[in-house]
């Protein structure tokens, strides 16, 4: 079969585009479509097999490699410029535009939807605000998301079959599109995040700092707890301001590499993870070295983290909240080979299968009825 992959966007090496090179492991003749690709030759070779990806128009707007969403409106001209009509097979890989590209009713469009639009959906007001908008700007750039979300409502329609990458995801899907989903968790390296039984006396956090992540939320509460030692890994947006209200019990050590994340994620005697995630593939990769994870008790972590055996959770997006969560992590005592025993379900060996005997299954399923129907014409 011809086979297109179509992901949103390729400029950093996240939790989607690990999910990309899990799909290419699995099939290496995909011919690939996205609306940028900014990716570096180290992460080109990993995610794409050192492949470009088609692109869009919006690869050559101006300042676009600093901020693409600013070009919002574009998005769904540009992905229905793409012409897939030669493929038997279209995977897309979203959490935004991607699902939406034009295909027709004789070809399979699996989605893996890793959520629908959250800057459109429930997260709206959240990144008017990142973004500084107000006034006749914040109420145009709301009328542009109004008609983005009627877009994909109309457009979800085109995917044959969706899969959602959490239970949570699952429920999203099927609130806002009506459709229904399979899901398959993402894959996780459990091989390389390997176990640490040893532990030292620090927290770890790891993330790209911009406000939803919330990194200064973890810090402004270890400001509070000044007996406790926090270790935080990643840049942003935000570092700068986050670094000028960290007290002296709290590291900023900027972008580390992954041989340098693992072995702080390995020695850590516990992450904390306060973002409300879909899935959240790096609590999973602590629980895979064996350390336990203080996680905010929404959305994937729910599904990933085990109370009181792989973690804690805290109730509310706080500093008395994740105080409490912290005080009673160091009242308990964890096992963390059976930490990583737990992690161990979410590997890409296990992604890797399911993800192919569902798009096969699909594939012959859809191939074998347009054949019934040629033979009854």
């Amino acid at each position: 079969m011809k086979k297109a992959l179509i992901n949103d966007w390729y400029y950093v090496n996240g939790g989607a585009e690990k999910v990309i090179h899990s799909l290419n492991q699995i099939w290496d003749d995909f011919d690939h479509f996205a609306l940028i690709d900014f990716l570096n030759e180290n992460d080109r070779t990993f995610i794409l097999n050192g492949k470009n990806a088609k692109t869009s128009f919006i690869q050559k707007l101006p300042t676009i490699k600093s901020n693409h969403r600013k070009f919002l409106q574009l998005f769904p001209v540009a992905i229905k410029q793409f012409n897939l009509k030669e493929y038997e097979l279209i995977v897309s890989s979203s959490s935004s535009i991607a699902k939406g590209v034009r295909t027709t009713k004789n070809q399979l469009h699996i989605c893996y939807c890793h959520s629908p639009m959250r800057y459109a959906w429930d997260l709206q007001e959240q990144y008017l605000d990142d973004a500084g908008l107000k006034g006749l700007k914040r109420v145009y750039a709301k009328f542009v998301l109004n008609k983005i979300k009627k877009w994909d409502i109309a457009n979800s329609q085109n995917v044959s079959f969706f899969i959602a990458n959490s239970k949570c995801i699952a429920q999203r899907i099927k609130a806002i599109y009506n459709r229904e989903s399979t899901v398959i968790y993402p894959p996780v390296d459990v091989e390389f995040f390997s176990l640490e039984t040893q532990k030292e006396a620090y927290y770890f956090t790891a993330s790209r700092m911009v406000s939803y992540k919330k990194i200064q939320l973890i810090v402004e509460t270890f400001n509070e707890l000044p007996h406790l030692k926090l270790i935080v890994a990643g840049d942003g947006p935000e570092f700068k301001k986050i670094q000028k209200i960290a007290k002296s019990n709290i590291q900023l050590i900027g972008f580390v590499d992954a041989i340098l994340l693992k072995k702080y994620m390995q020695k850590a005697k516990g992450f904390v993870f306060a973002a409300e995630e879909d899935f959240g593939i790096i609590p999973v990769e602590a629980q895979a070295c064996g350390t336990p994870v203080i996680a905010f008790g929404k959305g994937g972590a729910l599904e990933t983290v085990l109370e009181n055996i792989s973690g804690v959770f805290f109730k509310a997006q706080n500093i008395k909240s994740l105080t409490k969560a912290l005080l009673h992590f160091e009242t308990l005592q964890f096992n963390p080979n059976a930490i990583r025993t737990h992690a161990l379900q979410f590997s890409k060996e296990r992604f890797e299968r399911q993800i192919k005997f569902f798009v096969e299954e699909k594939y012959n399923e859809h191939y074998n009825q347009k054949a019934i129907e040629l033979l009854k014409k």
